[in-house]
């Protein structure tokens, strides 16, 4: 892996992945990406980067896509929209990518829509952004913009209603002041009024909320009408922060986070403060995800990517990071960025970029069924630009989140 960095206006460096580039005769597909190394959801951010670089490095391995390598090109953002708009601007301009791919966040994914209008001549569309908010999925975007993963409003909902099976009627929200909060916000209200319920209470934060911070006003103000769900449209520190100070109050609530939370460095800061002062934080914990549990063995999908992972060269992007990054093996947010990127292997492999590209009424009913091995297949093409609907579900259970199956579980969990 080649390594190259810009000092300009933000300092920030990139990342190419030209490896074996070299040993393809084929003009490149230039792929660019916009994520966070660095800020307060960089795990998410790393994570993704590097599934769907151990799929391209894999695909390049092959033969590339019908002889073409895949150049991945990827630049820090922090989670700030400002940032991500300078690193599309980039991207576009300076790099001449053929796509967009894999921006992380819904700020930040929000921010660079109107740009998508603006290159419209040029046919750049965004692929798989990691959001599931509503900006990119309705008009005037969703013309220039791939979905792959479950919206936040199919999580909510689809929370909820298993909620509801178990008797729940009070819901909460926590929830994030922007765009991705929001997003969850009206989910939760959009189902909840379809069952002729209210949210109960909210409480919010602002983004970039760090674990160190006290989360107690929003305990106590979500306590105070008694909830018996909480939903939590957060990132992992403000998620676990919540999850801490609740617990520590003898509040043991239900706490639900939607797939953006990145699940594993959430339980990780849980499973931290366990060791210091011997509570018990992990409990009663519920997340959404938009891919399955990488331990669900009877998937051949979740067996391919154990196997791209585990023989990739995939070191993380060290040189776009301030600190020091330990990778995971495995992770949700590394799931979600290999299937990412081999969906879009595979559309590029049956469909020219440049017929992806179009919006002309013969194109409005052309797409591809696409299987990835984890259920049902999904249908994509220039006719059908979102793919996911499945939501899945993993709880804590012995230091891990493991798939949950059998709600009835759930409810009969106990502090420990």
């Amino acid at each position: 892996m080649t390594v190259a960095c810009r000092f300009g206006l933000w300092g920030l460096c990139f990342l190419l992945l030209v490896m074996p580039v070299q040993s393809l005769g084929g003009e490149p597909i230039r792929v660019g990406m916009s994520g966070a190394f660095s800020g307060p959801i960089r795990a998410l951010g790393i994570e993704v980067y590097r599934g769907a670089m151990a799929y391209f490095e894999h695909v390049n391995s092959q033969g590339g896509i019908n002889g073409r390598p895949v150049v991945f090109l990827a630049y820090d953002d922090a989670y700030d929209p400002a940032i991500t708009l300078e690193n599309t601007l980039r991207l576009v301009e300076r790099d001449q990518v053929d796509v967009l791919f894999s921006f992380v966040g819904t700020p930040t994914v929000s921010r660079i829509l109107p740009l998508l209008k603006v290159y419209e001549s040029r046919n750049i569309p965004l692929f798989f952004p990691v959001t599931g908010a509503e900006p990119q999925r309705r008009p005037p975007y969703e013309q220039f913009v791939y979905n792959l993963r479950a919206s936040y409003s199919q999580e909510v909902e689809a929370l909820v209603l298993e909620f509801i099976k178990l008797g729940k009627t009070r819901f909460a929200i926590l929830y994030q002041a922007d765009s991705y909060g929001r997003s969850g916000w009206d989910g939760l209200r959009n189902v909840l009024q379809r069952h002729s319920l209210n949210i109960v209470e909210e409480a919010t934060f602002r983004r970039g909320f760090q674990f160190e911070q006290s989360m107690e006003e929003q305990v106590d103000i979500l306590r105070k009408a008694n909830p018996e769900v909480v939903i939590s449209i957060a990132t992992y520190g403000a998620a676990a922060a919540f999850i801490r100070d609740a617990r520590d109050q003898g509040w043991d609530v239900p706490v639900t986070n939607v797939s953006f939370v990145s699940s594993e460095s959430m339980l990780d800061l849980l499973l931290e403060q366990e060791q210091l002062t011997g509570g018990s934080y992990t409990h009663n914990l519920v997340n959404s995800q938009v891919v399955p549990s990488y331990e669900d063995y009877s998937m051949w999908g979740v067996m391919e990517y154990r196997w791209i992972m585990d023989n990739c060269s995939c070191e993380p992007p060290v040189q776009l990071m301030p600190d020091p990054y330990t990778p995971r093996r495995y992770s949700f947010a590394g799931f979600e960025g290999m299937l990412n990127a081999k969906v879009f292997t595979d559309m590029v492999r049956k469909i020219p970029l440049d017929r992806l590209f179009e919006k002309s009424p013969a194109d409005a009913n052309y797409a591809l069924l696409i299987h990835l091995g984890i259920g049902t297949p999904i249908v994509l093409g220039p006719g059908h630009r979102h793919g996911m609907d499945t939501v899945y579900y993993a709880t804590v259970r012995d230091g891990r989140f493991v798939p949950l199956t059998d709600w009835n579980e759930l409810s009969q969990q106990e502090r420990p």
